[in-house]
């Protein structure tokens, strides 16, 4: 079979297998990477390469923008004590324990090699948790401080993948050596981010046809890794710095015809993306797999499992502690939270805890060792594991847990959303008002219908997210595609008239809520 029948191949069989996770409520990722476990037993499957300085590049720069992009700046702030606890002390504990694991395990292995495990396996997944979380009910904070966690925790983990990897190519770093650099990654990330963020979007505003913007889009969301990278800076602080900044500074810029198509197209992309990591890992397993002899391969099969127990058992940990530390200093009035749920209760400790699950950035550092380093089919082989195991074991158990807690939401997005709707269209209306046309009052009719529901309910009538008119409209909507389509079927029409004709409907579908 050709690399491109292969292709075609994998990317069906990751459709059907991502429709059965959704399916069965399940997060994706867990059978992308069952998949990728099975390809290294597949006779005669293909063997392709990458070059390890670009897998960063390549799947991690869209996957965090994108994640990125969406992020909440007022929800980082208001939960930045346990995010930066989960992004410093976590990733920072997971990395030693692991290290220490694996150097107990393998003694001949370089410390500086067994630290750079650590971090390759230290930083949850994005992906994974979204993919539950979205299926269920959870209150908002816990969400909020997951995602922010899954942002900022690449960056924290990647830091420290680098010194290690410096390390083994320099033989000896001092502190001293190391210090500085943090600094400078951690600052210069930063002005770097925001500066790109305000000056990549005055060249997006200049390309006004979708195909165009989304190419540029994503051009440039390389050029911003690839520049961060050769000033010696953090590529994914400077990305996620990028993004939020990006968000705020482009949005209002940017015309619904482009932001639709833009927002489809990313979402597909960062599909791929985990489809390709999970399948090129999954080739690197078989080559490490057949070199291994039968005791050899029992042996990393023992280290796998003692360092995913490691994973899993330095978070619980460490939010158990943070919890404990947190309940003691609330009540000798040391910490005085806004949020009187910002202490999270036991059953929401474990849920947080649960959440830790390994994913594309596991496995993309693990790509990304040069083939030199040492011990590196150890490590590819710890962190597929790890991502499999965690993907398997958690990724399956997590919706039930959530389940079977109980633990509720209560919808501030949706109050939120009500305020929001009130405001705007009452200033819609207000634009009309002097408008004696008669589209003027169906429109004004339409909107004093919108402001009825948003001022009389106090969920905003978002309990099922639609507006007074969309069921009408989607009726109406429907019958007049049909009968479009009759209409081409009996050549009343040409194709021309009739696609001209089915984009208007379905932008008028998409505002229905269709």
């Amino acid at each position: 079979m050709s690399t491109f029948e292969w292709i075609i191949a994998l990317l069906l069989g990751a459709v059907a297998l991502s429709a059965l996770a959704r399916r069965i409520k399940v997060p994706y990722p867990t059978f992308l990477a069952i998949g990728g476990a099975l390809i290294a037993f597949v006779p005669n499957s293909p063997s392709w390469a990458l070059e390890p300085d670009l897998a960063l590049a390549l799947f991690v720069a869209p996957v965090l923008l994108d994640a990125a992009f969406d992020t909440s700046l007022r929800d980082l702030r208001n939960n930045w004590v346990p995010v930066s606890t989960l992004v410093v002390a976590a990733v920072g504990l997971t990395t030693a324990g692991v290290a220490f694991v694996a150097h107990r395990l393998m003694p001949e292995m370089p410390w500086a090699a067994a630290v750079a495990l650590g971090a390759i396996v230290a930083p949850p997944d994005a992906a994974a948790a979204v993919a539950i979380l979205s299926q269920v009910k959870l209150p908002h904070r816990m969400v909020k401080v997951l995602e922010g966690e899954s942002l900022l925790n690449d960056a924290s983990a990647l830091l420290i993948y680098r010194i290690a990897v410096g390390a083994v190519a320099t033989e000896h770093l001092t502190w001293s050596q190391v210090a500085p650099t943090m600094a400078l990654a951690l600052v210069g990330s930063v002005v770097a981010g925001l500066i790109a963020g305000y000056i990549v979007p005055l060249l997006l505003e200049r390309v006004k046809e979708a195909p165009s913007a989304i190419i540029v889009q994503f051009a440039t969301t390389f050029m911003v890794w690839i520049a961060a990278e050769h000033l010696g800076l953090s590529g994914i602080l400077t990305i996620v710095v990028y993004a939020m900044t990006m968000a705020r500074s482009a949005g209002a810029r940017m015309p619904a015809r482009l932001r639709v198509p833009s927002y489809a197209v990313w979402e597909t992309i960062v599909f791929v993306l985990n489809v390709l990591a999970f399948m090129l890992i999954g080739m690197q397993m078989r080559p490490i797999w057949t070199r291994l002899n039968a005791d050899v391969r029992w042996e990393y099969c023992v280290a796998a499992a003692w360092i995913l127990l490691t994973v899993v058992l330095v978070r619980l940990l460490w939010v158990t502690f943070y919890r404990a530390i947190l309940r003691v200093l609330v009540a000798r009035g040391m910490f005085h939270p806004k949020d009187p749920k910002a202490v999270a209760s036991p059953k929401g400790g474990l849920i947080i805890s649960w959440c830790g699950m390994r994913g594309l950035v596991t496995l993309a550092t693990a790509f990304a060792l040069p083939e030199n380093f040492p011990h590196r089919d150890f490590i590819v082989f710890i962190a597929f594991a790890v991502v499999l195991g965690s993907l398997v074991i958690q990724g399956l158990t997590l919706r039930p847990l959530i389940l079977a807690f109980g633990l509720k939401d209560d919808d501030p997005v949706g109050t939120e959303v009500a305020r929001a709707r009130a405001v705007a269209y009452r200033a819609a209306l207000d634009a009309i008002e002097s408008d004696p046309s008669e589209e003027a009052e169906i429109l004004r009719l339409e909107y004093r219908a919108i402001l009825m529901q948003a001022e009389g309910d106090p969920n905003g009538g978002i309990a099922n997210g639609e507006l007074p008119a969309d069921p009408l409209r989607r009726r109406a909507i429907e019958a007049a595609r049909k009968s479009i389509f009759e209409l081409r079927a009996t050549e009343v029409i040409g194709d021309d008239a009739f696609h001209r004709i089915e984009e208007e409907l379905d932008r008028a579908e998409l505002s229905a809520g269709g």
